[in-house]
């Protein structure tokens, strides 16, 4: 038999290979365990498991083998090629869950009690603005929300509150700003902050986190780790080995947002291909900006890989490559952003991002309804912006979709 140690050099060998394949019955695939429990030999095997902290082998709510596989990969391909304080090659502990909320949720409450105080950047994916301002402030954790690009701003704001918890989204959703994760992450650790990362738009591929020192990261799977809008899901990534195996994990398991294998399955599957679809993905990126920058319907581009965009520098910075993810401004408000939805023939109207094909989505009227009016102004969300999630299809049709809506 191989060796099984034997070391994997490349992104796209450890998105395959990194779970491993001692599968039951020698399963070319990792098997859907669709199974709520788990049997025990014996009385004696029954207590050693739930003594143990591993519990993947007692209750599906608690784990289960084809979770752990997604799990693997995940932690493998944050991890790949970083080492730790010492020198090793650094080790991640992920869980993972039903949904980004789920995971999102379990990272909060996990870290957070009555009278803590969260500092985050504006512009926030809606599910999390609403997370932090309805769920959280309910249970008497505050959030801060200022411009983390404006790390003057950071500072005084850490100086003038307690803060126990300072969370990036990066590039943000679903203005493209990105903030300096390196940067934000060092001030933070001067003043014991937990830095937490919202990853989903980058994706390991193009930015890890880990990288600068933060101390947990977060993915909805949803996106592009699956790939092809197949199954919802999201995962939990932590350094503190201990802390995500014990706390992190009880109470994942307590609030019950535990993932499903099915969907684990269609994850582990979308993962073997990230690597070919966001060079894709990244590279009709960028002509479809420039496109859309050159265009007359067209106010503004919010896209990291242009220069004329404030947060170039940045993206450049800690990202591999600026992502397939971008917004742009139409001239004409409301009535023209909604015109222009209407009118797509082959790209596709939907509120989620990161599937093979190309999504458009109006934030003001889907993503963002809930979030007043002036405060999506304030964070740069405007009535005619149009978040997109650009596809693998031929650029050259994406491009003539959006040439014919904007007609």
């Amino acid at each position: 038999m191989a060796d099984k140690k034997f070391p994997l050099t490349s992104f796209s060998s450890v998105a395959l290979h990194a779970a491993g394949s001692e599968n039951a019955e020698y399963s070319h695939l990792t098997p859907i365990y669709a199974t709520s429990t788990f049997t025990f030999d014996t009385a004696q095997q029954g207590m050693e498991r739930f003594a143990g902290k591993d519990k993947e082998n007692i209750y599906s709510r608690w784990g289960n083998p084809t979770f752990k596989a997604a799990e693997q990969t995940i932690a493998a391909l944050e991890a790949f090629g970083l080492k730790d304080a010492g020198g090793n090659p650094l080790q991640l502990k992920a869980l993972l869950h039903a949904s980004g909320q789920a995971a999102m949720t379990t990272m909060f409450m996990s870290l957070l009690k009555t009278g803590d105080n969260i500092m985050s950047h504006f512009s926030l994916y809606g599910g999390t603005y609403e997370l932090m301002h309805k769920v959280l402030e309910a249970n008497g954790i505050n959030t801060i929300i200022v411009d983390m690009r404006d790390l003057n701003l950071v500072e005084d704001t850490i100086k003038k509150n307690k803060i126990k918890l300072l969370h990036i989204e990066t590039p943000a959703n679903p203005t493209i700003q990105c903030v300096d994760i390196e940067a934000v992450s060092k001030l933070a650790k001067q003043h014991d902050i937990i830095v937490t990362v919202d990853n989903t738009f980058a994706t390991p591929y193009l930015q890890q986190p880990f990288k600068y020192d933060v101390d947990f990261v977060f993915h909805s799977t949803t996106k592009f780790l699956n790939g092809h809008g197949s199954a919802i899901g999201g995962v939990l990534i932590g350094k503190d080995i201990e802390f995500m195996k014990t706390k992190a994990w009880k109470w994942h398991a307590l609030l019950g947002g535990n993932a499903n294998p099915f969907d684990a399955y269609l994850l582990i599957q979308g993962m073997k291909t990230l690597e070919v679809r966001m060079d894709r993905h990244c590279s009709n990126a960028e002509k479809v900006a420039a496109f859309l920058s050159n265009h007359n319907g067209v106010a503004h581009v919010n896209y990291t890989g242009l220069e004329s965009h404030p947060d170039y520098t940045i993206a450049k910075k800690q990202m591999a490559h600026f992502g397939p993810m971008m917004s742009f401004e139409l001239k004409g408000g409301l009535e023209a952003g909604k015109k222009f939805i209407d009118k797509l023939q082959m790209c596709v109207r939907a509120v989620s991002l990161g599937t093979a094909d190309t999504l458009l989505s109006h934030p003001a009227s889907m993503t963002h309804y809930s979030v007043p009016r002036e405060e999506r102004i304030r964070f740069g969300i405007t009535d005619g912006l149009i978040r997109m999630s650009v596809g693998i299809e031929n650029v050259n049709d994406i491009l003539n979709d959006l040439e014919q809506a904007m007609g």
